[in-house]
């Protein structure tokens, strides 16, 4: 349903969704709390406009306890309950947290891994490159990993995340000081974690997935921050880079689907007036809100842990072809980076520190230089924040800003955003021609299902060089570096 509503300008990049004059999608609808507030451009604006992603904005206004805006980044399109591309903070005290502001691939995130190696040195083996590492990295619905984790062991991963994964020898011992949250969210609780979740979990530790999941190696195109570049490792045209996009597996669809239950549950509970069902939440502090919350951070814990096996392999599969140590190849890790979480942080609101539970989903943290959350090595410059594009299209390497701190609560997009839905998708291409084309612009693909690379068409998303030049040009992230690629694995 299109939205036809009040859509106020308040900038090139800037639209604001009244609290007076928005459209409601029924009259019954609850008022809204707080202005949405949506990153775009006029080019983009209609596109934004054609789905009911404005009402979701809207519908997420509504809910208690929500504080300065409900914002949408230029990547948004429907999603449950939140669209994806959302930003919501709600008080800690008075607001609720809801599994539909995170989604059901909790901690679905990207992590970018920088070498020493050029073009030249990957190009005459890329096809000898991708095949070991999709022979390495299990990928593809259900596909199972090549870990077998006990009960404890899985416990671990729960609670510690990466961590748990680097002193099993899987890693350098410097990996986790470059990940959001050092790759493992404290408090996390395994106990929550109900027997079918770790039953979905136990076999995936170290899978890459279907859907728009890859393992792509990257050629640094442009540089447009040299400062940061070099901050961040990437230090010319020509270097090669490795990004890995991935999440939590069936681990974390099932948490989410768990607490979904919950929550349903919950509302009746406290009496929590909803426009739609799929918002779903509880009250942050209470027992049925802190019990998903801490289910969630160990979704989250899973996928780091995920993230960090897959990077491990991916050295190894470099080894083996190129017949060289990846600590020789500078493989380290530039940054991983979450874009489905719920997390509770500190803000300043009206000239006054609150904490917020801030909820980003398909929305990526950008943390402006200074934040002590921020890796001493990247501080002065703010934090890496990584867009990946799909298959065909570049991803970007930006930093965080003030501006973020100021306007979005420390947030950016975190993709290009589905154009159209899978089935369309399937519809409008052939997996044959979408190949023969990536296959003339010199990019190696291997993929285990036809369907996925019909459905994972470039032409199925957003132009992201547009929807990244919004996030730049309105300051709520920066660009540092433009990545395209050479050969790209899908499951």
């Amino acid at each position: 349903m299109a939205y036809e509503g009040r859509l106020n300008k308040l900038d090139d990049w800037r639209f604001e969704l009244p609290i007076e004059g928005s459209q409601h999608q029924s009259a019954s609808t609850p008022p809204m709390r707080v202005p949405g507030l949506v990153y775009t451009d006029g080019k983009m604006l209609e596109a934004v406009k054609g789905d009911d992603a404005l009402y979701q904005v809207i519908n997420v206004a509504t809910l208690p306890g929500i504080v300065g805006r409900s914002i949408a980044m230029p990547d948004i399109h429907h999603g449950y309950g939140f669209a994806i591309g959302a930003v919501a903070a709600f008080d800690a005290d008075e607001g609720v947290i809801s599994p539909g502001g995170v989604g059901y691939d909790i901690n679905c995130g990207v992590r970018l891994m920088r070498t020493d190696l050029s073009v030249e040195d990957v190009r005459p083996r890329i096809s000898k490159l991708i095949n070991t590492m999709f022979n390495n990295v299990p990928c593809g619905v259900g596909e199972g990993g090549r870990l077998k984790l006990a009960d404890h062991e899985l416990e671990e991963v729960l609670e510690q995340g990466a961590r748990w994964v680097v002193s099993q020898g899987y890693g350098w011992d410097e990996d986790p000081q470059f990940m959001e949250e050092n790759g493992g969210i404290a408090g996390a609780d395994a106990d929550l974690v109900s027997p079918e979740a770790r039953k979905r979990g136990r076999g995936q530790l170290g899978t890459l997935g279907a859907g728009n999941h890859f393992l792509e190696i990257q050629r640094v195109d442009t540089i447009y921050d040299r400062e940061a570049a070099a901050a961040f490792g990437v230090t010319a045209v020509g270097q090669v880079m490795i990004m890995i996009h991935t999440g939590s597996r069936g681990l974390g669809h099932q948490i989410a689907t768990d607490y979904l239950g919950e929550m349903r549950k919950a509302n009746k509970k406290y009496q929590i007036p909803l426009v739609d069902p799929q918002l779903s939440c509880a009250p942050a502090s209470s027992p049925e809100g802190q019990k998903y919350f801490k289910a969630m951070k160990c979704g989250a814990n899973f996928a780091w842990a995920n993230r960090q096996l897959i990077m491990h392999w991916v050295r190894e599969s470099f080894e083996a072809v190129l017949g060289r140590k990846s600590i020789d190849m500078g493989m380290h890790l530039v940054y991983d980076i979450a874009h489905n979480m719920a997390k509770l942080e500190t803000h300043e609101v009206a000239g006054k520190p609150r904490r917020l539970y801030v909820h980003r989903k398909g929305a990526t943290r950008a943390f402006g230089p200074g934040h002590a959350d921020i890796p001493e090595p990247y501080r002065a410059v703010g934090q890496p924040v990584l867009i990946p594009g799909d298959m065909g299209t570049a991803s970007f390497l930006l930093r965080g800003t003030q501006t973020a701190m100021e306007q979005t609560f420390g947030s950016t997009c975190h993709g290009a955003g589905r154009r159209l839905s899978r089935h369309a998708s399937v519809r409008q291409y052939r997996s044959t021609d979408v190949i023969a084309a990536l296959e003339r612009d010199g990019i190696y693909l291997k993929a285990k299902s036809k369907r996925v690379v019909a459905e994972e068409a470039p032409g199925a998303y957003k132009n992201v060089d547009e929807v990244v030049q919004v996030c730049h040009d309105s300051g709520i992230s920066r660009l540092v570096a433009r990545l395209t690629p050479l050969g790209v694995v899908k499951g």
